[in-house]
């Protein structure tokens, strides 16, 4: 399931973030993510609707000193003021993959976590998968129905 961003998600995203997104052509949203304390910053782009082979994907770009990372088939994401992050999830079967980009300008990528570790009791497993499966938990209330 693609979804299908709207103004407000994007907003929603800027907010969190606390930058403003800078329309990049019709369909691809700029923002860029500045930590002065440490100094830090990254660009985070969001590629709405691409057309692959005939079918609509969302694609999220994080651009940082010497990292360049991409989420594919984005099919949904958080923005959590709490957690001052927006986390960005793509499925494929039963692998889950994350981006979360953090507003003190950090940045993490999970991918092809099997659902089962998502699923199970992260207490039971290692220190590394732990913090994999605690950041991708927000994927458990979501399902093909998911909206925003």
């Amino acid at each position: 399931m693609i979804h299908q961003f709207t103004k407000e998600n994007i907003d929603a995203i800027g907010k969190v973030l606390e930058t403003k997104p800078k329309p990049l052509g019709n369909d691809v949203f700029r923002f860029e993510v500045k930590n002065e304390d440490e100094p830090r910053k990254l660009a985070l782009e969001v590629h709405l609707g691409l057309d692959v082979n005939d079918e609509q994907m969302n694609m999220v770009s994080v651009y940082a000193y010497n990292t360049f990372l991409q989420l594919h088939n984005c099919t949904a994401f958080v923005a959590s003021e709490m957690l001052q992050q927006v986390t960005f999830f793509g499925r494929s079967g039963d692998k889950t993959s994350g981006l979360i980009v953090e507003k003190t300008a950090g940045c993490s990528l999970y991918a092809n976590v099997d659902h089962a570790i998502l699923k199970g009791d992260f207490t039971q497993l290692p220190e590394d998968l732990m913090m994999c499966g605690i950041a991708l938990s927000l994927t458990e209330s979501m399902d093909d129905d998911f909206s925003f």
